[in-house]
């Protein structure tokens, strides 16, 4: 069960941040180190939330019923299946914000946590208040997002974009796209045609800088063009300014275009022959 939420004088600071759903913020908190679990629960009591502290990962199916807002993760307590668990999270519950804060790390570790769905990386050790701060922003982030489900599916082409469901469906198949690359795609289209810079997209879907040479937003736009394509083969919905970035703008392809306008006239120059009376019949005496 989660803890209570603590009633806090006013003087203690400023009151705990509200969840998308009017509430604070529901927290779960799987870690094995308990010097480091102590000394969070005493600062997440101090701001108000909801939290549990877990010392082995449960499934996913238990975490959706805690109807949790974040995760907090140790990679390190799942040994050789962290990867398989962490994507799994990401994928099964995309609404879920979820921060990995783990020991020391590489460069290529941080890299694949992020792809793989995670919002965010702490190395310890860390201040308790950082890891408030950077889940305080992670929620945020999600709320901005689930705001925008009542807007409706998004159509463009043969592209239906639904925020309520966090997938997009070309030509009504399913696309099967991750979180991180349905922000993506969410993103640029709703740009309007603009074109956005690579750093712009990574700071408003990775939610922090692009580090010089990260191409990790060229990855994700040849990974969603790529699925796109599958079902919805004859558009083009990504298109590439080099050196710059990228915009959203539903075309037919060159070959595709062709080929529907031949049908269309075909099917132009058939229907004044389909519309014509049957010649009448001609009765002999």
């Amino acid at each position: 069960m989660l803890g209570h939420s603590v009633v806090r004088d006013s003087a203690d600071g400023p009151p705990p941040l509200m969840s998308a759903q009017q509430g604070p913020i529901r927290l779960a908190v799987i870690d094995s180190d308990s010097g480091f679990v102590r000394v969070l629960v005493k600062r997440l009591e101090g701001v108000g939330w909801e939290h549990r502290t877990l010392t082995s990962p449960p499934r996913v199916e238990d975490l959706l019923a805690m109807r949790l807002n974040a995760l907090v993760l140790d990679l390190a307590l799942l040994g050789p299946r962290a990867w398989e668990y962490l994507e799994r999270v990401c994928t099964s519950l995309p609404g879920l914000g979820v921060v990995v804060c783990t020991g020391q790390s590489t460069v290529a570790q941080r890299v694949r946590g992020l792809r793989l769905g995670a919002d965010d990386w702490i190395s310890k050790p860390c201040h308790p208040e950082e890891v408030v701060a950077r889940v305080e922003a992670v929620v945020r982030r999600r709320k901005r997002a689930s705001a925008r489900v009542d807007t409706g599916p998004m159509v463009a082409g043969e592209l239906e974009i639904r925020t309520d469901q966090f997938q997009a469906f070309a030509a009504g198949h399913s696309a099967d796209l991750t979180r991180r690359e349905f922000e993506l795609l969410h993103l640029l289209a709703d740009g309007q045609g603009q074109v956005l810079q690579r750093e712009e997209i990574y700071q408003r879907v990775w939610g922090y800088a692009m580090a010089r040479g990260d191409r990790s937003v060229d990855v994700f736009v040849r990974k969603v063009r790529h699925k796109l394509e599958r079902h919805s083969p004859d558009w083009l919905y990504i298109h590439t300014h080099f050196g710059i970035g990228y915009r959203f703008q539903p075309e037919l392809k060159d070959g595709a275009a062709i080929e529907s306008g031949e049908r269309l006239a075909d099917a132009a120059l058939e229907e004044p022959a389909a519309a014509e009376d049957p010649p009448a019949r001609v009765s002999r005496p």
